[in-house]
């Protein structure tokens, strides 16, 4: 199987217990090139960003699944998001006392880190992450256990070029031999080195971990980095403003000029754009 920005469902035939792998390198490239990150917050970034990925495959519907979090330490913002055709996009903010942080706790600080699910159509959710295990993926593997009741198991790594992960999932249904079975397969996947899973294929990775179980593996799905940004969007940001303070900033500027924090495009609005955003028609 070629390497490179892939998602694969895969499942443990005659069992309740399902999982997903990804491995990001390009997307995680282009994220990773917006800002110069610390390694240290490079990482956090890349497994957040590997984990919405392996999360979005839980999605029933068109949207998105983000992961965001503030805090009060060195990275004040962390966002990851994934939607449902898995297209990704990511962001971190940070200062320079980052460097010398490595740990998600001691990166975030005290802070509150959150499950966003968006549908094109319909309500958004959120759930709130507990934030009292050491690592991302021992946080999520929480949420999970108390807000959706599923067993969820996440394996997430990040280095300088790519970022991967492993989720194992024990749907409802499940009998004691599926328990026993869910016990055996996360001790065997928590034997997985970083090595592994930012450098294997799936189908050699699987069968290097569960090699005694039959697996049966879906196909593979691209991902890849695209910012849902646009100036329809940028539009309804300013409305959301306001027509006061827009025009405001008018008679200021002379003109709106926002930059998108994610991917950085540039998109600028003159007098003739706030009027035909406020009033429906321009005025020459």
């Amino acid at each position: 199987m070629a390497s490179g920005d892939q998602f694969q469902r895969f499942l443990f035939e005659d069992s309740q217990v399902r999982g997903a792998w990804v491995k990001l390198e390009k997307s995680y490239n282009e994220i990773g090139s917006q800002a110069p990150y610390p390694d240290s917050v490079r990482r956090v970034l890349g497994e957040s960003l590997a984990a919405s990925v392996l999360m979005s495959s839980t999605l029933k519907f068109e949207g998105t699944l983000s992961i965001q979090a503030q805090g009060d330490g060195p990275v004040s913002t962390l966002m990851a998001e994934c939607s449902h055709d898995r297209f990704i996009r990511g962001i971190a903010r940070y200062d320079e006392q980052a460097v010398t942080r490595d740990s998600l706790e001691s990166l975030l600080g005290e802070g509150r880190m959150a499950i966003t699910i968006s549908p094109d159509k319909g309500q958004r959710y959120q759930g709130v992450v507990p934030r009292e295990e050491p690592d991302l993926a021992g946080c999520l593997k929480e949420y999970f256990e108390r807000s959706e009741q599923i067993p969820t198991s996440f394996f997430l790594f990040a280095g300088e070029h790519g970022s991967a992960g492993l989720m194992l999932q024990k749907m409802p249904g499940d009998t004691e031999q599926d328990a026993d079975l869910w016990d055996r397969l996360n001790h065997l996947a928590s034997t997985v080195e970083a090595e592994e899973l930012l450098n294997l294929d799936s189908e050699t990775l699987l069968h290097r971990l569960f090699h005694e179980e039959t697996v049966r593996l879906f196909d593979a799905e691209p991902v890849a980095f695209r910012c849902s940004c646009s100036r329809e969007r940028t539009l309804s940001a300013l409305e959301a403003i306001g027509k006061d303070e827009c025009y405001d900033i008018l008679e200021e500027q002379g003109s709106i000029e926002m930059d998108c924090q994610f991917c950085h495009a540039h998109y600028r609005f003159d007098r003739n754009d706030i009027d035909h955003l406020f009033t429906g028609h321009t005025l020459h």
